[in-house]
């Protein structure tokens, strides 16, 4: 039986990144990872508590849980063994030379139409990962375009996000709900890290266009040479759907970047000499990830949330905590890093983005003031005390969109009624 120690350490090596191997990229150095990525992912895991989760976790392993998916791989899939697969075994050999990763690794091909591949990490001391290979992709893809595919598939294994993933997976099973702000950083975290395998994908194949032509057949499930596409037509038509999202009318919202997102990430990393060259292509692709407001009237309403809860809570003795937890959970639908976002505009000019966020909620939309309204009142209601200075600064704020006094007392007596507990020290 392991000891305790020796599990915390076998635990801990699953999801500390590993130190990154430089790549010869362009005539440059150049490392694959992307340091939001590593940033979000440990935020992540320490929200899930992932130290002890997987503590647990092991000790159902150790007594004797089976491994569904190793099962289902070694009785329903095809194993690429030396003996039995030679060259497509020594092609899977070849890209995990490549990419300089050591650690064992079974790979195995299941009859699937779906053009598709997955990786999953061991969780056991010594134990092989696995990575799958739909049959589809056999019947599409060119020798080169499955080294990308194979590259990719490694590169989640070697940035360590296939770990995260089973953790966020036990956490919160299928239809689980995940609180909002964490839902997005999940996402956001899966794409990054789909761009960091990408990242590997291309350094197994060194050829962008090959690249590019995996996407398009990812993408469609079509032959390019049936098609008669040429690569610059392809790249030519990704940097036109690339500008659509760059000037803010698309997002990105699924698990995986929007391929013109992806295509564009893998040229600026075949092109650039340097880290600093390459980051600052990278954050304007960056950017589009971390939308999640879809019209100009969101980003209007999470500065009204954010400058009206700050005058709210602070119309009394001072901003405490409850009231900023408030604050934060309801920029959490507009923003993936809700408190970051708050600490801006605090230190900014409240009063002027309060006035000016009003403005234009009411210019776009006039019916959204009673939810404003409403806000305000829950965040006066939050730290369950109600002070006669947050009561005139209510009837104030009423006013000034249109409501009468009578009007705003009904509401405030309302919320009362449906939502206000009292403060246990009050009664204490």
């Amino acid at each position: 039986m392991n000891s305790i120690n020796e599990i915390k350490k076998q635990i801990l090596s699953w999801f500390t990144k590993p130190e990154e191997n430089t790549f010869a990229i362009n005539g440059g150095n150049l490392k694959p990872g992307l340091e939001l990525e590593r940033q979000i992912g440990e935020q992540i895991y320490t929200a899930l508590q992932g130290n002890i989760v997987e503590q647990v976790l092991h000790k159902i392993k150790v007594s004797g849980k089976d491994s569904y998916w190793r099962s289902a791989m070694e009785g329903h899939s095809l194993k690429i063994d030396k003996e039995l697969l030679n060259d497509l075994y020594n092609l899977c050999q070849e890209v995990k030379k490549k990419l300089n990763f050591d650690e064992p690794v079974d790979f195995y091909i299941t009859g699937d139409s779906s053009v598709n591949a997955f990786s999953l990490a061991s969780d056991e001391e010594g134990e092989p990962h696995i990575v799958n290979i739909n049959s589809a992709l056999f019947d599409l893809m060119t020798r080169e375009e499955l080294k990308f595919v194979i590259g990719h598939e490694l590169g989640h294994l070697i940035n360590k996000d296939s770990a995260l993933a089973r953790l966020i997976n036990f956490v919160f099973p299928r239809d689980s709900k995940i609180p909002v702000t964490l839902q997005y950083k999940i996402r956001l975290h899966e794409q990054l890290a789909e761009l960091v395998a990408d990242r590997y994908g291309y350094i197994a194949t060194g050829d962008l266009g090959v690249c590019v032509t995996a996407f398009f057949k990812l993408a469609s499930g079509l032959d390019l040479a049936k098609m008669n596409v040429s690569i610059d037509a392809l790249i030519a038509d990704n940097n036109k759907r690339l500008e659509y999202f760059l000037k803010d009318k698309g997002l990105s919202r699924a698990s995986h970047p929007v391929n013109p997102i992806r295509v564009q990430a893998l040229n600026l990393f075949a092109t650039s000499k340097t880290q600093e060259e390459l980051q600052a292509g990278m954050d304007e692709l960056i950017a589009i990830l971390l939308k999640v407001g879809s019209c100009e009237l969101d980003e209007h309403i999470a500065r009204f949330i954010a400058s009206a809860g700050l005058i709210a809570a602070s119309s009394d003795d001072g901003v405490c905590e409850d009231e900023i937890k408030e604050i934060v959970e309801s920029l959490a639908s507009l923003k993936i890093f809700p408190r970051q976002f708050l600490d801006e505009i605090a230190n900014g000019n409240v009063g002027e983005i309060f006035d000016d966020a009003i403005s234009n909620i009411l210019k776009i939309d006039p019916g959204m003031r009673d939810g404003m309204l409403n806000y305000m009142i829950s965040i006066v209601l939050s730290d369950k005390l109600i002070a006669e200075d947050e009561v005139e600064m209510l009837y104030k704020f009423g006013e000034s969109i249109g409501y009468s006094e009578i009007e705003v007392a009904t509401a405030i007596s309302r919320a009362i009624q449906m939502s206000y507990v009292p403060s246990l020290e009050s009664i204490c």
